[in-house]
């Protein structure tokens, strides 16, 4: 999956298939760089990248790497201990002094509830300490014949139906606000749709019938 295959859809949809254009295939590429990113603001799960990140020594709070929308998860540190979740505000009452405590081997995170790329870890590390961190990832920007390997095929429609909204809601003479709320709806209800289909492949009982498990 391309985004020049999501822009051949989109042209068909809108009736753009002539020559010359209405809409250049710099415009529609960045509106598909733009659908990438409303996805990734609604589904963050979907862009999840799990690697290395290297903390900062002797501070409690830690950045996610640059290219990160959102903190998804700290496992453990690299070739070491895994690292338990636990709340700053409880940490906070129950050990005001902890930020003060000298620097060792983290054990602990704790999510910065007004930064989604920022996180605290105690205690504090020493030089060269590294996690291994999940975060979900901002989709870069693609060039026509890059492949968008981020998400699956299926994705294939949701990014049509994104890619039509935008091109449709341009405020000129070619506009068909209808079109852009009905593919609007769809490229939001898909989405919906997936994250509520999502406890019936990812439980242990996915598929059996409530009634059925004991």
């Amino acid at each position: 999956m391309t985004p020049q295959d999501i822009i051949f859809s989109v042209r068909d949809i809108v009736q753009d298939t002539n020559t010359p254009y209405r809409y250049s295939d710099t415009m529609l590429l960045r509106f598909v760089n733009q659908t990438l990113r409303r996805v990734a603001v609604m589904r963050p799960d979907l862009f999840s990248k799990v690697g290395n990140t290297q903390l900062e020594p002797n501070t409690t709070l830690q950045s996610c790497p640059t290219d990160s929308l959102r903190l998804i998860e700290v496992f453990s540190v690299v070739g070491g201990n895994a690292l338990t979740e636990v709340s700053r505000e409880t940490l906070d009452q129950m050990y005001p002094s902890w930020h003060a405590d000298a620097a060792s081997t983290p054990v602990n995170f704790a999510r910065h509830i007004r930064n989604p790329n920022k996180f605290f870890v105690y205690p504090k590390p020493t030089t060269g300490v590294s996690v291994v961190l999940e975060y979900a990832q901002t989709p870069k920007g693609y060039g026509l014949n890059d492949a968008i390997q981020i998400l699956p095929e299926s994705f294939f429609p949701i990014l049509v139906d994104g890619t039509v909204f935008i091109t449709e809601s341009i405020d000129n003479e070619h506009a068909n606000s209808g079109r852009a709320q009905l593919h609007k709806e769809a490229f939001e209800t898909a989405l919906g749709a997936n994250t509520q289909a999502r406890p019936l492949t990812d439980s242990e009982n996915a598929g059996n019938n409530p009634r059925d498990v004991i």
